[in-house]
């Protein structure tokens, strides 16, 4: 028997106009073949339609946004597939030089955009997006996109440079009006689990700017594609404290520029994440790494407003000047040497991890003349920095 494998390039209708002004139409469609599959199949294979554009001077003219409008079981530019019996998301992508800093690892803000772009492309296959930033059809019908209200990440470990990662992701219900979705990001080559995450995504109408409940017609949408999976089990979700002027770090001034601007005309959330982490002590970020970090969401940031970023550091062991004491990190050492023992393994590792962390409270807010408007609450959790990383293998 003839085995074969099939892959594919979109497929799109063009249209050329004539010295006539006659309109011709004709299908275009790309296939490369291994191990030669059949004429007739190549022909059967259904994928994605391109409105037509009007040609200039005779020359066709293509939309250049091909977006999908049936359900797509593979995307090969993307690398993503359909997981999860027909509503999950698998991409897979390689770690590029602009997503690591210093010391060569995946970055905080990189995380958070690699979540997102693999949210957007998963209701990319559904068949779901309208015209929006993942809104779908439904919800651009009454006018309404998606806002994040919560948002929780947690790293185990960083990808470094040239890595090849597996980002799963997948939706559920939240409450009546609300969405839930959680991602996975491991390792291609040995599965290991490097962070997990879980959000909370509401609906809010873009022009009024207020929070809406969720229409039946997009609920009949998107429930489909719920499951009950969590990466992130949480009975109840940690409450944030409001800071204060007191707080001991503070950063003023801070102005969204319009590279910051995503298509909803509001500042992205992850530009919010590198406003908390500038306030960090240097010292922190030198011998620190982000294990953890949570978000509440309670007002979008437009272009004009001025950000203020507080933060203060929680009593977790001694911390001076946001790093904590060496005299502590040498009994630390004493204690996980005799307790876990160099032997077994990441006795070790687990215990320096679990002992040696710093937490942080951190306020994003607009100051105002009479009072101060809250854009995100959040807390991040910080675990002693281990070189770990190498590039063999």
């Amino acid at each position: 028997m003839t085995t074969f494998s099939q892959s594919y390039v979109t497929c799109f209708k063009t249209s050329s106009l004539t010295r006539e002004g006659g309109d011709r139409w004709r299908r275009i469609c790309g296939f490369k073949m291994i191990n030669g599959a059949s004429a007739a199949m190549m022909r059967s294979r259904t994928t994605m339609s391109a409105a037509p554009m009007v040609g200039v001077n005779g020359k066709v003219a293509l939309e250049r946004a091909i977006i999908p409008t049936k359900k797509q079981f593979v995307d090969p530019f993307r690398q993503g597939v359909i997981i999860l019996d027909g509503v999950g998301y698998r991409q897979t992508v390689v770690v590029r030089s602009y997503e690591v800093g210093t010391d060569k690892t995946v970055t905080p803000q990189s995380i958070l955009n690699l979540l997102q772009e693999t949210a957007l492309n998963h209701v990319w296959m559904s068949g779901l997006l309208g015209d929006g930033f993942g809104a779908t059809h439904g919800m651009m019908k009454n006018n309404l996109i998606w806002v994040v209200s919560r948002m929780q990440v947690q790293l185990d470990q960083y990808p470094i440079w040239g890595e090849i990662l597996e980002i799963d992701t997948w939706v559920g219900a939240s409450g009546k009006n609300g969405m839930r979705r959680d991602w996975e990001i491991r390792s291609h080559t040995t599965g290991i689990v490097f962070a997990r995450a879980t959000s909370t995504w509401v609906m809010m109408n873009k022009k009024t700017r207020r929070l809406s409940k969720m229409p039946d017609e997009v609920r009949a949408e998107i429930s489909p594609w719920f499951i009950k999976k969590e990466a992130i089990k949480e009975d109840s979700p940690e409450k944030i404290g409001k800071l204060d002027d007191n707080a001991r770090y503070v950063n003023s001034g801070l102005q969204p520029k319009r590279s910051d601007l995503d298509m909803n005309c509001h500042v992205n959330n992850v530009k919010y994440v590198g406003w908390m982490l500038e306030v960090i002590p240097d010292e922190c970020l030198e011998n620190y790494q982000l294990s953890e970090i949570i978000l509440e969401y309670r007002r979008e940031c437009g272009s004009s407003d001025v950000v203020e970023s507080l933060c203060e550091p929680e009593q977790v062991g001694i911390i001076k000047d946001g790093v904590q004491d060496d005299e502590q990190d040498l009994n630390l050492m004493h204690r996980c040497s005799i307790g876990a023992g160099f032997i077994q393994g990441a006795g070790l590792l687990n215990c320096l991890m679990n002992e040696g962390t710093i937490r942080y409270t951190h306020l994003l807010q607009v100051k105002e003349e009479l009072k101060c408007q809250e854009i995100v609450r959040g807390k991040t959790t910080w675990r002693k920095r281990l070189n770990l990383h190498s590039f063999s293998g």
